[in-house]
């Protein structure tokens, strides 16, 4: 149903900042406002860990490893999703996947945007 996209992954040095963006596409933005909104990261070799949520009401939740660094945001005007990451370390390369939570089976998923932290 809901179709979700990310954008703004890339290679970039340790210390470093990204903005990525989750574009939400086939959804009213009213609709879009309800569901709570997650990010995602997978490295290789390595279980696929949450670390950021923002509810409808705008709470936020981060992993401790992301804590202090990532913000996540969202602009429902403009049904998209945020992630701020700064201070960008080696360990935080992944590939990025932006989740809405529509209910459980129902879950819409993007593909993913590889974010490469390195010298």
């Amino acid at each position: 149903q809901v179709q979700l996209v990310e954008s703004g992954g890339g290679l970039v040095q340790p210390g470093g900042s990204l903005r990525l963006s989750c574009a939400a596409s086939r959804v009213s933005r009213l609709i879009f406002s309800i569901y709570a909104m997650d990010w995602y990261r997978q490295a290789p070799g390595k279980q696929r860990e949450l670390v950021a949520r923002i509810t409808r009401e705008g709470t936020t939740n981060y992993a401790d490893s992301v804590k202090g660094r990532f913000t996540i945001s969202r602009d429902n005007a403009k049904t998209t999703v945020y992630l701020q990451m700064n201070s960008l370390k080696p360990e935080d390369t992944a590939v990025y996947y932006c989740k809405a939570e529509i209910g459980s089976r129902l879950d819409s998923w993007g593909n993913g945007t590889l974010v490469t932290v390195s010298s």
